[in-house]
């Protein structure tokens, strides 16, 4: 795992702003569950591989919420999708017939701010991060020298409105833009080297939903 400047930067930021906060005197803590859809960056070679660059993510975590607007929280979601193993030969997939299975699993600090609107019960907020994208990529009759597991470091940022429905409970719309970079492509033999792609990141938009002060 690969820790650079802007990971630490980023980090730092997380940081200063949950210091900056420490005196406030209310701090609301919540839990979350998600439920959404992703779209990679790498279209070419999700859809050569699982039949599209698109597909189901779930997941969940834990966030703290300061009196000055403050928000910091941890996420862990995943997608997952079968498709086959491919071969691209002059930019074209050639089904190989061998099932695959492509396992994504980022774990995500974001820090932000919520935007309270006076005695409304949509509260609109963004915020900004650091995550470390598990990419696994297994296959049948695969040796484990051929299987894919390898952790990538990457960042995001994301929006969405939250709407109180009661004093402890929530549901949020989210969009969020990530970005991954050399995280495919390796392997010279890889599809994603075929196709020139190694960004492992995306689109994400999702539903929260959120149960907490």
């Amino acid at each position: 795992m690969r820790i650079d400047v802007r990971c630490a930067f980023s980090l730092a930021l997380v940081v200063s702003m949950s210091a900056s906060v420490t005196q406030a005197q209310e701090i609301g803590f919540r839990g979350f569950g998600e439920v959404g859809g992703t779209r990679f960056s790498s279209t070419e070679s999700f859809t050569a591989v699982l039949g599209s660059p698109s597909g189901i993510v779930y997941g969940g975590g834990v966030e703290a919420v300061f009196a000055r607007g403050v928000f910091v929280s941890l996420r862990v979601s995943r997608f997952r999708k079968d498709g086959t193993r491919v071969f691209v030969f002059n930019n074209k997939p050639i089904d190989l017939g061998i099932a695959t299975t492509v396992t994504v699993t980022p774990i995500e600090v974001t820090g932000g701010y919520r935007f309270p609107l006076k005695n409304a019960t949509v509260i609109p907020y963004a915020g900004a991060g650091v995550g470390w994208h598990r990419y696994e990529e297994t296959s049948d009759f695969a040796t484990s020298d051929e299987d894919v597991k390898a952790t990538h470091q990457g960042y995001h940022v994301l929006g969405g409105a939250e709407v109180r429905l009661s004093r402890l409970f929530s549901v949020a719309g989210e969009a969020q833009w990530s970005t991954v970079p050399d995280a495919l492509g390796e392997n010279p033999n890889s599809v994603s080297a075929a196709f020139d792609e190694s960004d492992l990141g995306g689109v994400t938009f999702r539903v929260k939903f959120i149960v907490g002060r």
